[in-house]
């Protein structure tokens, strides 16, 4: 089949070598298992196929499980069985294991329940695929479209001859066009045009890929200092509520529910002017006023003091000089 098959490519190359003489012959190729992969319908379909699949291999390991307890009972029980019962269990048995296998060969076999349903499953793909193939090879030009996952082998193939991409496009396409209004159906078209001019020019895609890749660290860079703007922000407007916070608690002469109140020991104790539970601040109104009327009354004490002192003085020296001179001065 191979060899008939490479004959006629090579036919085929011969009738069009007169063309090829004023252009290159243009070839592509699919790959059918990589679009089927990404069309949306089959693998959607298919996934539930698989579900169906394992279902079917649960049903055949637990019926293996069951024949191999029946034979584990017929060896632990055959020294106690008559020959009829052993013939019997043996019979049980063997009609079990051929169930068993025809299962596995309805299912799973050549022509089981798998494969058939698999290929309903393909040959609607398989159709649009063929379409699409034919649509992009009128439109591009091509002369020869391969399939890579056919019966043809290809020792090399370049991803540049790959279209499996544009199939899929063109596929998906189809099924979204039926859902969009004529508005999104014109956006669509200018999508798909640039889509297709982006195909036929890879420098112009590598390079709109490499424009958007830099938009999107260009638009990292910013906002990664958007995000450190915002927190050193955020900084700084705690910063000036704890002040604010702190400063009219200074003004109320109350302590910040977030400071610890000021050891007994190390404060004054003539500023304990409220209970014990509330610490009062010495640069308060209240605490500066208590201190000044407390440095007058100290000066008023010194002075009084310095008085009763003087006249003290006074009246030891005038009784010293009436001992010395032994005339007392009469009082007057």
């Amino acid at each position: 089949m191979k060899k008939y098959f490479a004959i006629s490519i090579l036919l085929l190359s011969f009738v069009f070598e007169a063309s090829a003489q004023t252009r290159g012959v243009k070839i592509g190729y699919i790959d059918m298992e990589y679009i089927l992969q990404n069309v949306p319908d089959y693998a959607e379909a298919n996934n539930q196929l698989e579900q169906k699949a394992q279902k079917w291999k649960q049903d055949i390991e637990a019926k293996k499980v069951e024949i191999a307890k029946l034979k584990d009972a017929l060896k632990t029980e055959k020294a106690l069985l008559t020959k009829e019962l052993i013939d019997e269990r043996e019979e049980e048995i063997k009609f079990q294991e051929d169930e068993l296998l025809d299962f596995q060969q309805k299912r799973f076999g050549p022509n089981g329940d798998l494969m058939t349903q698999k290929a309903v499953l393909v040959k609607p793909i398989q159709d649009q695929v063929f379409n699409a193939v034919q649509d992009i090879a009128e439109l591009k030009k091509y002369d020869f479209i391969f399939d890579k996952s056919s019966d043809l082998t290809m020792l090399f193939s370049a991803k540049r001859h790959d279209i499996s991409d544009q199939v899929v496009r063109a596929i998906t396409r189809a099924e979204r066009r039926e859902q969009l209004s004529n508005k999104e159906l014109k956006e669509q078209e200018k999508k798909e045009y640039q889509e297709d001019v982006e195909d036929e020019n890879p420098a112009l895609a590598a390079r709109k890929k490499a424009l958007e890749d830099k938009k999107a660290a260009r638009d990292k860079i910013m906002e990664d200092r958007k995000l450190a703007a915002e927190a050193k922000k955020k900084e700084q407007d705690d910063k000036r509520k704890a002040a604010l916070e702190a400063r009219e608690a200074k003004k109320n002469g109350t302590v910040p529910a977030n400071d610890k109140t000021t050891d007994d020991k190390t404060a004054p104790e003539t500023n304990k002017t409220t209970s014990d539970s509330t610490t009062v601040d010495p640069n308060s109104k209240e605490a500066k006023a208590a201190a000044r009327a407390k440095i007058i009354e100290d000066r008023k004490k010194a002075l009084e003091d310095k008085k009763k002192k003087a006249l003290a003085d006074r009246e030891a020296a005038k009784k010293a000089k009436e001992e010395k001179t032994g005339e007392p001065k009469k009082e007057e």
